[in-house]
C-alpha cells in the first residue's frame, strides 16, 4: 500500500515549525537573562511554545496523510506525544542553558531535544487509527533520529551564540526545518499493510484536530512573541530605572505623555496623577518656556535631538531632559520618547566649584594686596629707622624688635583669619614682655579690622619700648594704665603712664611720634595727641571704627 502527502499542508507545517521555532527561542534567549523562579517561568512558557510547535506541525503534516482509508487519532496517545514534546524541550532548553562551557552541555541539550522531537512523532503515528497497519524501515527511523539530534544541536549552538537578529533566524530556520525533516524522514519509513482486522471507528477527526491546533498554536506564538517583546521593554526600562534615570515618551502629534515612575519623581508628579499634554512643559518657570517649546519644536521637526537643562519651577532642584523623534519606515513620524536625569548635584557641585575660583581669586588678590601692604610696611620702618640710628648696630636691633612686633600683629590677624582682631589680644601681645602689675588694662571687646589692626600694633609697640626705656615701665613701682570706651562708633583710647622717671618733652621728633601721626592721623583717618606732663607721659586717641580702605603710608 502506499499514502500521499500534500504539498500545501508541507508548506504551512514547515511555515508553523519555523515560527514556532522562532518564539521559543526568543523566550529561550529571555529565560537566559532572568535568574530564580523567573528564569524557571519563561523555561515552561519556551517549552510549551516549542512543543506546541511541534506537536501542531506535526498533525497539519498529517492531514496530507492519505492511507487510502479514513484516519482518526487516539486521544489519550495524542495528548502524551503533547506531554513528550513539552517535557523534552524543556529539559533541553534547561541543559543548554547552564553557564560555563563544559562540552557535554550543547550535546546533551541538542540529544534531548532531538529525542524529544522523535517521541513526540512516533507516539503520534502511534494514535493514528486507520484500515491499515504501519510498519517502519529501520534504515530511516535511524536517520529520522540523526536528523533531528543533529539539526537540533545545530540550532541550540546558534541560539547560544545569538547576538543579532540574524543569529536567532538561522537557528529558528534550522530547527524549522529539523521538526520538519525529522517528520517527513519518519513518514518514509511508513510502510502500510492490509490489516487483518478493521479497527474500532472513533476518535478525534483528524481536520477538526488539525483545526484546533492551528488556531491555539497561532494564538499561543503571537501571545508569545508579545510577551517576550512586553519583557525586553520591561527589562529596559527597570536597567533605566536603576540607573536613577526616568522614561517618557509621547506620541505625535504631542499627547500626554508616559512617564517612569522615576520620571513622576524627578518632575515631582504623583504616580497616580492623571498627565496632561503639556505636563513637563508646565514644570517650568514662565521665563524658561519659550526656550523649551522652540527646542522641542525643533526636535519634533528632526532638526536636533531635545537636549536641554531646566530648574524646576519653584525649586532649588535641576532636571536635564533628553528626547529623540522616532519615525516609521516610512519616515513619518509616530513618537518622541527619551530620559529626564536630576542633575541637581551636578549643578550644585559646578555651582560650589564657581564659588570656589571666585574666592580663591579673592583671596589671591587679597594677599597680594597685603604683601605690598606689608613689604611697604617693612620699607617705611627701615627707612624711618635708619635715618635715626648712627650706626649699624642700634640700626640691626631696633629694626628687628620692630619687625617682631609686625609679626605678631600678623599672626593675630592670622589667628582672625585676617578679619578682626580683639583690642585688648593687641594690647596684651605688645605689654606681654612686661610684669602684670605694671599694666592696667580697661575696656569693652572692641574688634578691629586689619589696617586699624596692623597700625595700632605698631603704634603699641613703639609706646610700650618708650614705656620700657625712659617712661614707667623703666622703674620698679612704675604703672601703664590704658583705658577705652566707644562712643557712636569712635574708638576714645587713653595711654596714661605714671611713678617713673620724671619726663621732659623731646628735643626733637622721633620714630615713635612720625609712625603715629602717619599712621593713625592719615592712614586710618583718627586723630592722636601726645603729652609730657613731669608726672607720666600721656597718649590719647580718637579713632572711628568703620570700614577704612586700605593704604599704607
Amino acid at each position: 500500500m502506499h499514502h500521499d502527502h500534500i504539498s500545501l499542508f508541507a508548506a504551512v507545517a514547515v511555515a508553523v515549525a519555523i515560527l514556532g521555532a522562532w518564539t521559543a527561542l526568543d523566550l529561550f534567549g529571555r529565560m537566559r537573562a532572568h535568574l530564580g523562579s523567573a528564569r524557571l517561568k519563561w523555561l515552561g512558557v519556551a517549552a510549551l511554545v516549542l512543543g506546541i510547535s511541534i506537536w501542531s506541525m506535526h498533525f497539519i503534516a498529517m492531514l496530507g496523510f492519505d492511507p487510502g482509508s479514513p484516519v482518526s487519532y487516539e486521544v489519550g496517545l495524542t495528548f502524551v506525544s503533547f506531554l513528550l514534546a513539552v517535557a523534552g524541550t524543556g529539559v533541553a532548553f534547561l541543559t543548554a542553558s547552564r553557564p560555563g562551557s563544559k562540552r557535554y552541555v550543547l550535546p546533551a541539550g541538542g540529544l534531548l531535544m532531538g529525542l524529544s522531537i522523535v517521541a513526540m512523532h512516533y507516539v503520534g503515528m502511534a494514535a493514528v487509527r486507520t484500515t491499515a497497519t504501519l510498519g517502519y524501515r529501520p534504515a530511516l527511523v535511524v536517520l529520522s533520529v540523526l536528523i533531528a539530534v543533529v539539526a537540533s544541536t545545530a540550532a541550540l549552538a546558534a541560539a547560544r551564540r545569538e547576538r543579532s537578529q540574524g543569529w536567532r533566524a538561522l537557528a529558528a530556520v534550522i530547527l524549522g526545518l529539523a521538526i520538519a525533516s525529522m517528520h517527513y524522514t519518519g513518514m518514509a519509513a511508513v510502510i502500510l499493510a492490509p490489516a487483518s482486522h478493521v479497527p474500532h471507528a472513533g476518535g478525534a477527526s483528524p481536520v477538526a484536530l488539525a483545526a484546533a491546533v492551528t488556531a491555539g498554536c497561532v494564538i499561543i506564538l503571537f501571545l508569545a512573541l508579545g510577551a517576550s517583546i512586553l519583557d525586553q521593554r520591561t527589562n529596559v526600562l527597570s536597567a533605566i530605572d536603576a540607573g536613577g534615570v526616568g522614561f517618557w515618551e509621547a506620541a505625535l502629534p504631542l499627547r500626554s505623555p508616559i512617564l517612569s515612575d522615576r520620571a513622576r519623581e524627578i518632575l515631582s508628579i504623583p504616580r497616580d496623577a492623571r498627565l496632561g499634554p503639556t505636563e513637563i512643559g508646565d514644570r517650568l518657570s514662565p521665563e524658561d518656556l519659550p526656550f523649551h517649546l522652540a527646542a522641542l519644536a525643533r526636535a519634533m521637526a528632526g532638526e536636533a535631538d531635545y537636549d536641554q537643562e531646566w530648574r524646576l519651577a519653584g525649586t532649588d532642584r535641576w532636571f536635564h531632559l533628553r528626547g529623540r523623534l522616532i519615525r516609521s519606515r516610512s519616515g513619518r513620524p509616530m513618537r518622541m520618547s527619551g530620559v529626564i536625569t536630576d542633575i541637581t548635584d551636578r549643578r550644585q557641585a559646578y555651582q560650589a566649584l564657581a564659588d570656589s575660583e571666585r574666592q580663591q581669586r579673592i583671596l589671591i588678590n587679597e594677599l597680594n594686596h597685603r604683601v605690598k601692604n606689608t613689604l611697604a610696611t617693612v620699607q617705611s620702618i627701615a627707612r624711618q629707622t635708619a635715618r635715626r640710628t648712627p650706626d649699624i648696630k642700634m640700626f640691626t636691633t631696633l629694626f628687628e624688635a620692630r619687625l617682631l612686633a609686625l609679626s605678631n600683629t600678623q599672626n593675630l590677624l592670622t589667628a582672625g583669619n585676617w578679619e578682626w582682631v580683639d583690642l585688648r589680644e593687641l594690647l596684651v601681645q605688645e605689654l606681654a614682655p612686661y610684669a602684670d602689675e605694671q599694666v592696667h588694662l580697661s575696656g569693652p571687646s572692641v574688634s578691629l579690622n586689619p589696617l586699624q589692626t596692623q597700625g595700632l600694633g605698631m603704634a603699641f609697640h613703639e609706646l610700650a619700648v618708650n614705656a620700657a626705656k625712659y617712661g614707667a615701665l623703666s622703674a620698679a613701682g612704675g604703672l601703664v594704665r590704658v583705658d577705652w570706651s566707644v562712643d557712636k562708633g569712635v574708638l576714645l583710647l587713653d595711654w596714661v603712664e605714671s611713678g617713673g622717671p620724671a619726663v621732659r618733652s623731646p628735643e626733637r621728633r622721633g620714630f615713635g611720634s612720625d609712625l603715629i601721626d602717619s599712621t593713625i592721623n592719615r592712614s586710618l583717618n583718627g586723630s592722636a595727641a601726645l603729652a609730657y606732663p613731669p608726672e607720666g607721659f600721656a597718649f590719647s586717641l580718637r579713632l572711628p571704627l568703620g570700614d577704612t580702605s586700605e593704604s599704607v603710608a
